[in-house]
């Protein structure tokens, strides 16, 4: 549960924070005047003195004057009307949220201010040649370290994208108003806006009415790339290089990519069955449709700025076999455009009565059929426009790169019998026809594009960047065409040298004007606009982000199923694993395909092989991973390795040529704590057979990546246990890798709670085993933490440089392993017994999942609409079924956040009890990883709140299950106790008073919000059906994940 922003400052300056909060405040306080009256601002501030009052009294140790002034304000709430409760919601909410905002832009701020950053690369890279690191070899680390950070769809992003922006310009404004240089008229400017979005935020609809698509959640993804990352990417690399170069003397090489950007939006099907194959393909196409439309854009302004004409005489040759072609294309145009004109002269029929029956249709039906042409894509080379024989057609140069796309006009007689039928066209159908192509095409367009495009230059001596840049737009725009058309499944035969399909096409001309600008002695000028260019290429690619794909793992089994018995030979699920393996690996080593071809099977299984084509049409150029969630054994990876080779033959063979890009990695995904301890043990099997080491050495350079993960892993046996487990199986990973000759990259599937694996990210890398981070990482960032961490430019440009340094630091200085083996023992035994206390309640106590229903709005959550996936992978009520999202998420609204630390205060009891406590202390100071977990466990303890998860239990919970709830809230106590015990400290987050500050400044605005939660709970379940009530407790809910500052 700790604070997203943890990592980017240990401190901030709380007057000017206050004096935002306040300056914030008072604004919403005024629109909510002018919006709402006086009335009800003079209430909410009753309410807003009341928290505050009870809050001050907590803290001064008077618990009994505290719970009369919560009753107290616990009977205000309840004496209101819904419209009362729902706006009262409301403007909590907003007042948490505007609280965040101004938080995390003095979290900046404070950053700004501070000559050498801790965490920085330059503050980085001293510590490590200071420390004995040779600059040669802190240089060669730096530029082969490779972190790639996946953003996923994880549904715990409550704010709806419309306000993720207004927040965004919020802090913008809130950025430029602390400019010194302001004049009293500007300042006064800055309040109009705030208070202009501050307006639009209250009249518009928190709420989503509708859940997204896997496309709305990848549109989410995309947006973080193009309003943040996309700024954030050069700057960050500037810092490494510059950084790099005072500490080596050499800068980082242009095309390093020491960070990349991957992502599952859109391609993680894992119990989502809205992700299907076409989601998949339209969300690869979509990104790439992005970083083509993004670099149109920075093309643009390069060309504006590269106006010199000195150059090489590489650049020169090129630039001059450009203008060559161009002038001959001009020529040629001339002609067609005489020739085509005069066609259109030449037929004059009067204009139609109506349009024709299909004309709202799309240009194209599914079967490829189509009463109206369908138009090429509009690029620099001419298209000749013929029409004969009763078909509009377009003819192309045989070494042009456009579309060659054929409109049948074809009678009834001639069509499909599938097919709807088609009209014959008249006279006027067809000029309108052609007059829609004229109008498309290059010859209609070119006019107006001479106006806004400038005039190439007839010598190459002038403005030799202009040309080759502009050549290089050309080709750009000629792509996003064509990408527009395969989104819209249109058929086209292109030329693929015409086109980019690869980043190093892309780079090839830009490092040209960059080796030539360097050469003529205009480095300043090269290592500008143009280098960031060059870097965001290398960094983006042609995708921004690959997407990975996921599935579960008994998919694969059942595909396989259907195919050996469709082949007569068995049923696979039924065999051992020995027999499985044999099966694979044989199919493996074969050369011929093992799906036949016709094969019918269900639904869900041609899904899966449906899935495998597009994969193999994509390739290893827009996708990165194949993650197998739940996987358990050897044969679970071979069996994907199968279906993905199958399918690549099959689409080489329709293709007439192999597949684009290379195979996918195959990742397994270990979760369970039961998989987590076989997890080494099942990387050996696969190493030890040699068709798969010589696979991963051959088309993986000789990596395994192995996905471990933290979220199911907690909600299975604890936290404790599982952060253990998870430890131990990157040590056995690890070692079995090693063994082999096999390096290995871990991959991290962690959450935004600690409950998930969430926390600092600094502190989560440098608590990894000794050796499981070499140069390589893959982590998740999910939900709410991608607004969070990345929303902004200025922190996403930290969190890139905390990632960096926190990997660097973790491969040349790798943590420390518990010191002696007594301390494995203990841990052992601490583990044993958290989860045997947490097990206990979770899994074996009959009463739990009722008072887990009962206590929290678990039930409610659905109506929230912030993912596409259900909350459930299977139909069951049980928690075992339940996602660990909604479950961290639940017990996050009601302050109990049970999850994060049941279990915890039971072992580390039990060891003091045994005489332990000194040796707890010693672990504590000595080794990261016990250290870690400790505080992380203490920052969840310092955001839960007992007394408001007793006002759940007191107004929700049924009476028999009442002392259920005192003996969990005992247990929270007796957690409190021991991790004080252990860290030496007398309070919670005695050492972090920045934390504990502002955890004490939301709660006036906090405990009303949950107060309020269960007043709505509790009218809502005796009328389900009341949507008010449903609004208002979603509100509520919307407040809270703002105060507590995540979600699941």
């Amino acid at each position: 549960m700790t604070d997203n922003t943890d990592d980017i400052a240990e401190d901030i300056s709380f007057q000017s924070f206050d004096d935002d909060c306040k300056l914030l405040g008072n604004l919403l306080n005024d629109v909510l005047q002018r919006e709402v009256g006086t009335h009800f601002v003079e209430q909410l501030e009753k309410i807003r003195v009341l928290a505050q009052s009870a809050c001050n009294v907590r803290q001064a140790g008077i618990d009994d004057m505290a719970e009369l002034l919560e009753k107290q304000l616990a009977s205000e709430l309840s004496k209101m009307t819904l419209d009362e409760a729902l706006m009262i919601a409301r403007a909590f909410s907003h007042y948490l949220t505007l609280m965040g905002i101004a938080e995390t832009h003095h979290r900046v701020r404070k950053g700004g201010n501070v000559s050498i950053f801790a965490k920085s690369c330059d503050d980085t890279f001293n510590l490590l040649v200071q420390g004995g690191v040779s600059p040669d070899d802190l240089y060669n680390t730096v530029c082969k370290q490779e972190v790639e950070i996946v953003l996923t769809a994880h549904p715990t992003q409550i704010n709806r994208r419309t306000l993720q922006f207004k927040h965004i310009k919020i802090a913008h404004l809130l950025d430029y108003n602390d400019r010194p240089d302001l004049t009293h008229e500007d300042r006064e400017m800055v309040i109009e806006d705030l208070v202009r979005e501050i307006t639009s935020i209250w009249q518009t609809d928190e709420l989503r009415r509708q859940k997204p698509t896997p496309v709305d959640e990848a549109r989410a993804g995309l947006n973080i790339v193009e309003q943040s990352l996309w700024k954030a990417v050069p700057r960050y690399l500037r810092r490494v290089s510059n950084a790099l170069k005072k500490h080596t003397g050499k800068p980082l090489p242009l095309t390093s990519t020491p960070i990349k950007f991957g992502s599952w939006m859109g391609g993680d099907r894992d119990g989502n069955p809205n992700v299907t194959a076409k989601v998949t393909k339209d969300v690869s196409l979509l990104s790439r449709w992005m970083a083509i439309d993004l670099y149109v854009r920075e093309v643009d302004s390069l060309r504006f700025e590269l106006s010199m004409n000195r150059c090489s005489d590489e650049l020169s040759r090129l630039a001059h076999e450009i203008l060559e072609e161009a002038n001959n294309e001009n020529q040629c145009e001339h002609w067609n455009q005489s020739a085509s004109r005069s066609q259109l002269k030449n037929q004059n029929p009067s204009l139609p009565t109506k349009l024709p029956s299909r004309a709202h249709l799309p240009s194209f039906a599914e079967n490829g059929q189509s009463e109206h042409p369908r138009l090429d894509i509009p690029g620099s080379d001419h298209n000749k426009l013929n029409h004969k024989d009763g078909k509009f057609s377009r003819s192309t140069k045989s070494d042009g790169g456009s579309c060659k796309i054929h409109s049948s006009l074809a009678s009834p007689a001639n069509s499909n019998a599938s097919s709807p039928p088609s009209i014959s066209r008249s006279p006027s159908q067809q000029l309108l026809a052609q007059r829609k192509l004229y109008a498309e095409s290059q010859i209609g367009r070119s006019s107006f594009q001479k106006l806004l495009e400038p005039k190439l230059p007839q010598r190459p001596g002038i403005a030799p960047y202009r040309v080759v840049l502009g050549n290089v737009k050309d080709k750009l725009l000629r792509t996003r065409r064509l990408l527009e058309i395969r989104l819209e499944e249109g058929p086209c035969e292109h030329n693929p040298s015409d086109y980019f399909e690869t980043k190093d096409q892309l780079l090839e001309p830009l490092l040209l004007c960059y080796e030539s600008l360097q050469s003529c002695g205009s480095g300043v000028l090269a290592d500008g606009r143009l280098a960031d260019l060059i870097r965001r290429v290398a960094i983006f690619g042609m995708v921004l982000m690959k997407l990975d794909l996921r599935q579960e793992s008994t998919r694969h089994a059942e595909t396989l199923d259907a195919i050996t018995r469709y082949l007569d030979i068995g049923t696979y699920s039924e065999w051992d694993e020995e027999k499985k393996l044999d099966f694979l690996t044989k199919e493996l080593k074969g050369k011929r395909p093992l799906v036949p071809y016709g094969i019918e099977v269900s639904p869900d299984v041609k899904e899966v092989l449906d899935t495998f084509q597009i994969a193999a049409e994509l390739g290893s150029d827009s996708l990165g991973a194949y993650v197998i969630s739940m996987a358990s054994d050897a044969s679970d990876v071979l069996a994907v390795e199968l279906l993905q080779k199958d399918a690549r033959l099959a689409v080489s063979g329709e293709l007439g040529r192999a597949c684009p890009g290379g195979t996918l990695r195959v990742v397994p995904l270990f979760e369970t704590v039961k998989d987590l301890r076989a997890a080494g043990s099942v990387i050996r099997k696969l190493l030890s057979i040699d068709w798969y080491r010589q696979h991963i050495i051959k088309n993986h350079n000789g990596t395994q990546e192995v996905m471990v993960g933290y979220s199911d892993s907690g909600k299975d046996a604890g936290r404790f246990t599982a952060a253990w487990e998870l430890y131990k199986a990157q040590e056995d990973v690890v070692a079995a890798c090693n063994e082999y000759g096999i390096k290995i990259t871990l991959f991290h599937g962690r959450g935004g709670s600690i409950g998930r694996g969430g926390g600092p990210t600094y502190l989560a890398i440098q608590s990894q085993p000794p050796g499981s981070v070499m140069g390589t990482l893959r982590s998740t960032e999910q939900g709410e933490m991608i607004q969070a961490k990345f929303g902004l430019p200025q922190t996403a440009v930290r969190q890139l440089e905390i990632y960096t340094t926190a990997v660097l630091l973790a491969t040349l200085r790798p943590p420390l392993p518990p010191r002696e083996e007594k301390w494995r023992n203990v841990m052992e035994d601490i583990s044993q017994v958290s989860c045997q206390c947490y097990r206990s309640v979770v899994y074996e106590n009959p009463e739990f999942l009722s008072y887990f229903h009962e206590a929290t709005p678990q039930a409610e959550l659905g109506f929230l609409n912030i993912g596409s996936r259900p909350t459930r992978r299977k139909s069951s009520s049980g928690i075992g079924h339940l996602r660990a999202i909604p479950w961290i998420f639940a017990w996050t609204q009601t302050r109990f956040v049970l999850p994060s630390w049941l279990g915890i205060g039971a072992g580390l009891k039990s060891a003091c009890e045994k005489g332990q406590t000194e040796e707890l202390r010693a672990m504590y100071k000595e080794w990261p990883f016990f250290q870690s977990t400790i505080d992380l466990i203490e920052m969840v303890l310092g955001k839960a709140d007992s007394p408001i998860a007793k006002h759940y239990d007191d107004v929700l919970v049924s009476e028999e299950r009442k002392e259920l709830g005192r003996q969990l809230r005992s247990e929270l106590e007796t957690t409190g106790k021991f991790v004080l015990v252990v860290c030496g400290q007398e309070k919670l987050l005695q050492n972090n008073r920045t934390l504990r500050r502002l955890i004490e400044n939301r709660l006036p605005f906090l405990n009303p919000m949950n107060i309020l939660q269960v007043e709505i709970l509790k009218r809502l379940r005796c009328d389900d059906d009341n949507h008010k009530a449903r609004d208002a407790l979603l509100i509520t809910i919307n407040g809270i994940a703002a105060g507590m500052k995540n979600t699941g």
